[in-house]
Parts: structure tokens; sequence; C-alpha cells
């Protein structure tokens, strides 16, 4: 793809072959995935590869990469996300590992302000600067380990997890509101769920699991041995 009309039309058939089909008909959603540019969160050398069905590697190697969670989550992944945690604009959003930034785009196109937060120094300077070259000025990149979350900005709204994790930690679920939602993809290779939490009053919460999926680990949260005996 070397001009607009390539990319445009790439951009059409994502949504409408891959973000359709997954039962994202929220039009606030679409309109969404229109207006900000995969391709400019995407690294040079994967260009092409913007709007394509997979996990986009974002460093060098690509395979050390993929195993370390730096890389952009499928569209359709993002997508659903989006329309099942029902963004406000009054909402303020904690996400935990920016990657490139393009999820926070999106979600910085719906929310009041958010926080993203990303452990690898070289993703922290791609984040702020393609965030920043997109113009948008209530989005903060932050260098840290998202695992313990940022209790001292909280509560939030919602909490999102740009890669999947064994559980969600206590820890995380205490940093919302009540009424707040977190999305995670929880699980183990090569079953996985993509996890809404929604706290419902001081100490209680409510758990839907809408879909299967598969996404790499984001770094420093708990693995629980997956055998029990």
């Amino acid at each position: 793809m070397t001009d607009l009309a390539d990319f445009e039309r790439a951009r059409f058939n994502m949504i409408e072959q891959q973000i359709r089909p997954w039962v994202v008909l929220d039009h606030d959603v679409l309109d969404m995935l229109s207006v900000v540019r995969r391709e400019d969160f995407v690294p040079l050398a994967h260009k092409a590869l913007a709007f394509a069905d997979l996990c986009i590697p974002l460093l060098h190697p690509t395979e050390a990469a993929m195993q370390k969670g730096q890389c952009m989550l499928e569209p359709k992944q993002e997508a659903r996300f989006l329309q099942n945690l029902h963004v406000l604009p009054t909402d303020k959003v904690l996400e935990v590992g920016a990657g490139s930034g393009y999820m926070a785009a999106l979600l910085a196109h719906r929310a009041q302000r958010v926080i993203t937060l990303e452990i690898e120094p070289e993703l922290v300077k791609m984040a702020r600067a393609n965030l920043q070259h997109a113009g948008l000025s209530n989005v903060e990149v932050r260098e840290a380990d998202g695992s313990k979350g940022l209790a001292a900005e909280g509560p939030f709204d919602v909490i999102v997890l740009s890669g999947s994790v064994a559980e969600v930690p206590p820890q995380l679920l205490s940093q919302l509101k009540v009424g707040g939602r977190l999305a995670a993809i929880v699980g183990f290779d090569p079953v996985m769920r993509a996890t809404i939490i929604t706290r419902t009053g001081e100490t209680t919460y409510s758990t839907t699991q809408p879909w299967d999926t598969l996404a790499p680990r984001l770094a420093n949260f708990p693995e629980p041995s997956r055998f029990h005996f």
C-alpha cells in the first residue's frame, strides 16, 4: 500500500470483513475505526499489515516482541472491547500496555481522559510520538509497570488490559469506581476469554466472558499454576 486510496480501501475492508462479522455493530465504534488512522500507529516495517487480522510486533526482533507482548492486538479484539466497555465522554480511563498508542487513541476519542502505562521505554517514546502526531491532548503515556495499576490516580471508570493475563489481580479491581468496567483477556493458551468485570458495589463484582480469543501476555502479572491437584 502506497497511497491514501489504498489505505482507505484496506480500512473499509477491515471494518466490513473483520469487525462487523465479529458482531461489532456500534456505530460510534465503527466511526472511530474510520477516523483513527491505524496505519499511523504501525511501525514502518509492518505498515502493509496495518489492517490485517493479526497481532503486529512493534519492536525487533519480531519473535521476541511477540513473546513479550510488545505488539498491537488484532483489530477485531480492540473493536469488540470498545463496544463491550461502553466508554462515556465523562469517563476516566486507565490502560495497561500502551504499545504504539493505538488503543489509547481510540479510547481518547470517547473518554474524558486516558492514562496509558507502558513498561518498555522504546514503546513509551513510540506511543507518545504517535499520539502527539494524532493531535490528542486528553491522553497521557507514562513509563511504568502497569501490573499494579495506578491507585494514586484512581478510581477509574474504565480499565483496559491490552494483552492477556492468567488472572485479574484484585489490586486492579479495587481501582474501579462502583459502576466501572475492566476489560482483559484471561486464561491460558490455547483457550483464553475476553473478560468484562463490572464493579457493582464496594466489595461486589459481576463478570461476563462474551468471546474466546488469544493474545500475548502482559509483563509482570502473576502466573499462578494452571494445574490443580
